[in-house]
């Protein structure tokens, strides 16, 4: 029995990208309509120097997918567990990336957005990483918790 229409759409719609845009728009509409603390030119530099390591984390995580040939795509099953380069800094770093660069938007447009970056991180956590690291550890099991002892689920 297939799944009804519309809960399907949303799950197929549902990835860790729009959550970072959902929150981006919230921090945005935030700083047009109460701007809590705007940190100048400053906060424009730091802000781009977060979304440039962002951009740059997330650009190294992708190139290891494609060399492991396996998904990048969250729910899905991986064919090899990543554990060198920058998945031995982080078992997520994608989602380092989408913090790094949500984190540069808030300061380039309000610091009081940065509220909402620990409630993506919330959020990331609990819909996505929680049933990724299940996934791996039912494929990779012992590999899995060897790799998770030593390396930090975030940072």
């Amino acid at each position: 029995m297939s799944q009804p229409f519309l809960p399907r759409l949303l799950r197929q719609w549902e990835s860790p990208p729009t959550w970072l845009l959902l929150f981006a728009a919230m921090v945005w509409l935030q700083s047009r309509v109460l701007l809590v603390w705007d940190a100048g030119g400053l906060g424009n530099w730091l802000g781009a120097t977060f979304i440039l390591a962002g951009l740059g984390l997330m650009a190294a995580s992708l190139m290891q997918f494609a060399r492991a040939k396996t998904t990048v795509m969250p729910r899905e099953t991986a064919k090899t567990l990543i554990t060198d380069g920058v998945y031995s800094l982080s078992r997520n770093p994608i989602y380092v990336a989408d913090a790094l660069l949500l984190t540069g938007l808030c300061l380039r447009w309000d610091l009081g957005g940065l509220i909402w970056v620990a409630a993506f991180v919330a959020v990331i956590d609990q819909r996505f990483v929680a049933g990724e690291e299940a996934g791996l550890r039912a494929k990779f099991g012992e590999e899995f918790n060897n790799w998770a002892e030593t390396t930090r689920r975030w940072l």
